[in-house]
């Protein structure tokens, strides 16, 4: 039945009204609609999520006006360049408060625009403040059956991809004897052998591994694509998830670095992807049952 919610505060004067309404625009907030009756005028600002929080018996210790945010550092660091444009350098120090930590596992600093209107900018310390209810995979491979499908072609990249992507998958708990690794002559036989993997219901998730490098291949795209389409329309049809891990790059050296020299090594991401996919979709699964 609810709609929505204003929370309806007077300020001292038309100054600080302008004042605070410059300083909400120039922080992104989206102007809602204003009015002005001749007697007195009034400014609305909308923000995504809205709560009205009521005390009794001790006073808080924090404004009345407090504004959730992320990036608490970057929103301070915009408000004082919006003080440095609008006010005097000598009264900066006195209105614009540090951040500090309140006894609300919260980092907090205030801003006073008039005498009678101090505004307080706030971030929870806990990572999962706010955010939505998901349901999320984790990351214990314990109990999971892999396959990994390898092409040998351009093997001094694809031997670093399968070396990540064990990694991932041992470190992560799952037993060597539960991982089936399967060398391809190429990119172009990696969907076949995924999808022969995947409809043995021998295997949990697919990971595949492999390179294109254009410079070497004069059909690249028409490869790439049809790589693609089939690891795509092989996860789609066994209901088997298919980590992607099949590089396509300009060069030797821009492959190099997705293989663990300077961007990370992609094997090991799609093997982590493909470890949480199993369990989204165990999850999942044990939801359905139990609706």
């Amino acid at each position: 039945m609810i709609k929505g919610m204003t929370l309806v505060t007077q300020v001292a004067s038309h100054a600080a009204l302008d004042s605070l309404s410059r300083l909400l625009d120039a922080l992104g907030f989206e102007a809602g609609k204003g009015w002005d009756d001749g007697t007195g005028r009034g400014a609305a600002f909308l923000a995504p999520l809205g709560n009205l929080e009521l005390v009794a018996g001790r006073a808080p210790a924090v404004p009345a006006i407090l504004i959730e945010v992320m990036h608490l550092e970057q929103v301070h660091a915009a408000v004082e360049r919006w003080m440095i444009a609008n006010y005097r350098s000598e009264e900066i120090p006195a209105l614009l408060g540090k951040i500090a930590p309140t006894h609300w596992r919260s980092q907090l600093f205030t801003v006073k625009l008039d005498p009678g209107l101090t505004i307080g900018f706030w971030e929870s310390e806990n990572p999962l403040h706010g955010k939505p209810v998901a349901v999320e995979g984790d990351l214990s491979a314990e109990g999971m059956r892999f396959g990994v499908v390898v092409a040998r072609w351009n093997a001094v990249i694809t031997d670093r991809l399968l070396a990540g992507a064990l990694d991932a998958l041992y470190r992560s708990g799952a037993k060597k004897d539960e991982v089936t690794v399967v060398r391809v002559p190429g990119a172009w036989e990696i969907p076949s052998a995924a999808r022969t993997l995947a409809e043995s219901k021998r295997v949990d998730a697919v990971v595949t591994l492999g390179v294109l490098l254009r410079g070497e291949t004069a059909h690249y795209e028409a490869i790439y694509n049809e790589v693609a389409r089939g690891i795509g329309q092989s996860q789609q049809e066994t209901g088997v998830p298919h980590a992607f891990g099949v590089l396509t790059c300009e060069t030797l050296e821009q492959a190099l670095d997705r293989a663990g020299l300077k961007a990370g090594n992609k094997g090991f991401e799609a093997a982590v992807a493909a470890i949480e996919m199993v369990s989204v979709q165990r999850k999942l699964a044990q939801e359905t049952a139990a609706g």
